[in-house]
Formats: structure tokens, C-alpha cells, sequence
């Protein structure tokens, strides 16, 4: 069933029973136009064949996971994290990724200093960013659902995201994209905010990347029972009219982390749907 809006999948979404091979192949032929990878199933066949396989398969990558994580106080770890970060830039260079998908981290173990990992999260981004600019790649801040902001991110609103932006921003320039960095938005992380419509007017011409799920009114887990698209409660077609009128122009990607419903299904079930969600739900 061919895609009427060209849209992306997330490899996530399949996770459980495609390997990256089997979704390049079964999301393009379903007429699916982009996928977002992760570093874990890109490195298990090298990057170069990942990037010729995708390319091959005339797919975009819209994201490449996981960026960030730069939480840790531990000097040892925080240096083995920097180094992953310049590993999955180069990765993202080279399969031609629209950006890196980077999320802050949460809390280290036994800690409750909530602004001094704030503080370590932006001192590294803003370490790896001249690398990002190098390579031509761009840094894109996810906020992610305050639930997860001690075990995932800190940074937890677009507001925030929008502020790291242009703390971090080369020369002040603050209007869009450019300078390595941009920002995502996430429907499933974002859509409780009151300041929502505010702040993607904000992120004018800076979304690199617009993710797409459903939050379950009665939602199991916090982090892995994410709905698909028409399932919950989130008003997806408005944030998304909001995104596009902030000058967003790229794939509408969805990503559904879901151990307990959309993970157990046949992939083939999943991608139709989504395909078919997007048509009717996005």
C-alpha cells in the first residue's frame, strides 16, 4: 500500500521483529519514503552498507538515534559518552541523516542535582557541536515527556529546548536552522504543554525533525506504550499544522515504542497501519 503523504518510519517501530535490513526493504516497498536509524542496528552491519542499503532502497533518513546523553558526572563515562557522540556524528554524515536526534539524559544514579546535570547536558553538546558543524550534520534537541526526565532527559518543553538552542547557537544566529543544531518535535512529548503553539512559532525555520505516536489515555508504562496514531488523545493534526506553518518541510516520522501491543504484531500489520494512520490521523 503505497504512502498518498510521503511519510518515515522510525526502525523502532519495528523493532522486535525486523532487523535493519528487513525494514529498509519492507518499509521502501510499501512506499514508505523515510526511515530514522539507530546507531545499535546501524553498527551491527557496518555504516557504509547501512547508507548504500538505504540509498539503494531510495529511502531519506529523516533521524539518526540517539544523540546526547551527556548527563554523567563520572569523568570516565562522560568522556566514553562524548566519544559515542563524534562515533554517531560520523554515522549521521555519512547515511546522509537529516539530523541527529539528541536528547539530554536524565539523572545519574543517586543524584538529585536536577541543574547541575542541566549544566554538564549543555557543556557537552555544546563540546560535540564543533564536530557536528564539520561534519555537516545537525544536533537536534528533543525534549522529551517530563515523566521521563529522571531516567531519559532533563530537558523536558520545547521552551527549554528552544533556550539551549540559542545558548548554544554559533555568532547568535538564532533564526533556523544552521550551525549544527536544530530541534524536534515529538507529538508524544510535547502535547500536554500550554506554551506549546508559542514556542513552535518560536522554533521558526529550526525543526529538524517531527515525530509522530499517540498517548494512550490510560498509558502502562512510561516510556514503551506508546499508542499509534488515532489511538489517543493527542490533537497530531493540529501540531502538525503548527510545525509546518513554522517552516517545517521534512517527513512526518512515526515512532512507536510499544512492548505491549504494536512490538508483538507482524510488521507487515504495523507498517499498513501506519501508513493508513497518517492518511487519516496526521
Amino acid at each position: 500500500m503505497p504512502a498518498d503523504r510521503p511519510i518515515s518510519i522510525n526502525i523502532v517501530t519495528t523493532r522486535e521483529r525486523w532487523s535493519l535490513a528487513q525494514a529498509i526493504d519492507g518499509y521502501a516497498g510499501r512506499g514508505v519514503a523515510g526511515i530514522g536509524t539507530w546507531s545499535e542496528a546501524v553498527r551491527e552491519i557496518g555504516t557504509t552498507q547501512a547508507a548504500r542499503r538505504i540509498r539503494d532502497a531510495g529511502l531519506t533518513v529523516t533521524g539518526h538515534l540517539v544523540g546526547g546523553l551527556l548527563t554523567d558526572a563520572d569523568p570516565a563515562a562522560r568522556r566514553a559518552r562524548i566519544d559515542d557522540n563524534l562515533r554517531v556524528i560520523e554515522e549521521a554524515a555519512e547515511l546522509g541523516a537529516r539530523c541527529v536526534v539528541t536528547i539530554a539524559g536524565g539523572l545519574p544514579a543517586g543524584e538529585r542535582d536536577l541543574a547541575g546535570a542541566r549544566a554538564r547536558a549543555l557543556d557537552g553538546l555544546a563540546e560535540i557541536l564543533p564536530a557536528a558543524r564539520a561534519a555537516g550534520v545537525t544536533l537536534g534537541l528533543e525534549p522529551l515527556h517530563p515523566m521521563i526526565c529522571a531516567a531519559r532527559s532533563v530537558l523536558p518543553t520545547l521552551e527549554m529546548a528552544n533556550d539551549w538552542y540559542e545558548a548554544l547557537s554559533a555568532d547568535g544566529d538564532t533564526t533556523g536552522l544552521g550551525g549544527g543544531l536544530g530541534v524536534v518535535v515529538d507529538v508524544y512529548a510535547v502535547w500536554w504543554d500550554p506554551n506549546l503553539a508559542r514556542e513552535i512559532d518560536r522554533a521558526k525555520g529550526r525543526i529538524c525533525a517531527f515525530h509522530v505516536s499517540d498517548w494512550l489515555a490510560e498509558t502502562v508504562d512510561l516510556r514503551l506504550d506508546r499508542g499509534m496514531m488515532g489511538d489517543g488523545v493527542i490533537d497530531i493534526p493540529g501540531i502538525r499544522a503548527m510545525v509546518e506553518a513554522a517552516g517545517f518541510d521534512g517527513l512526518p516520522e512515526v515512532e512507536i515504542f510499544s512492548a505491549r501491543d504494536w512490538w508483538r504484531r507482524d510488521p507487515d500489520e504495523v507498517v499498513r497501519t501506519a501508513i493508513e494512520r497518517c492518511r487519516t490521523a496526521v
